[in-house]
């Protein structure tokens, strides 16, 4: 961790506004933290970007996606995948925040997976971006990196976000996403890993069993 750190830490002034695979000193807006993390599934991150900058432009807030109309929720968060249902979807979840919890998010993980299109992934990126809460956001490349070096041994995100809780220690939890979502898109690929640039081959269970 102390390595990734090292490496990726310098890069947090050059975040966007995306709620996934960013590296913060500072929280977010937990609406549109939410939000974004909505509409980032199933999506190539710079196709949220532009999505959730459009609606955010001209809705900012939950009070004003619950009041839009459908047809141009849809048409400011064209670029996503699934864009009609996550159209569906945030202005739903927009009507509730604002009819059963005054417009603000709930900093509760149990709370957030009551929200429509709202999974363990998603109500943990609220809470370590939108409120600094110390959890485990598992994402494809946090499954695939921590299987890959041995940390884990596990099948479905859920479980290596609870293998990760034993194993790694809470000070690392904030972080712990952002780092890894950084080391995947440059080093730990899903195809074509750089190995030969990775500091951590010496220990890493895919280079010892599949590319040694």
């Amino acid at each position: 961790m102390e390595d990734l750190r090292r490496r990726y830490l310098p890069y947090r002034q050059h975040q966007t506004d995306t709620a996934l695979g960013k590296i913060t000193a500072e929280t977010e807006d937990p609406f549109k933290v939410l939000i974004s993390t909505i509409l980032s599934q199933r999506t190539r991150d710079e196709m949220t970007d532009k999505a959730s900058h459009q609606l955010f432009a001209k809705y900012p807030d939950a009070k004003s996606i619950a009041g839009a109309p459908l047809p141009e929720i849809i048409r400011l968060i064209k670029p996503v995948g699934f864009y009609r249902q996550k159209a569906v979807s945030v202005r739903e979840v927009s009507r509730i925040i604002l009819r059963e919890y005054g417009g603000r998010v709930p900093p509760v993980f149990d709370e957030l997976l009551k929200l429509p299109q709202v999974g363990p992934k998603t109500a943990n990126c609220v809470l370590v971006y939108g409120f600094g809460i110390p959890r485990i956001p598992v994402d494809t490349h946090v499954h695939r990196i921590t299987n890959r070096l041995g940390l884990v041994k596990t099948k479905t995100p859920d479980e290596t976000e609870a293998a990760l809780m034993k194993v790694v220690p809470k000070e690392y939890w904030i972080d712990l996403n952002g780092l890894l979502v950084r080391f995947g898109q440059s080093i730990c690929r899903p195809i074509g890993p750089k190995c030969n640039e990775c500091s951590f081959r010496r220990f890493c269970l895919y280079y010892k069993t599949v590319v040694k």
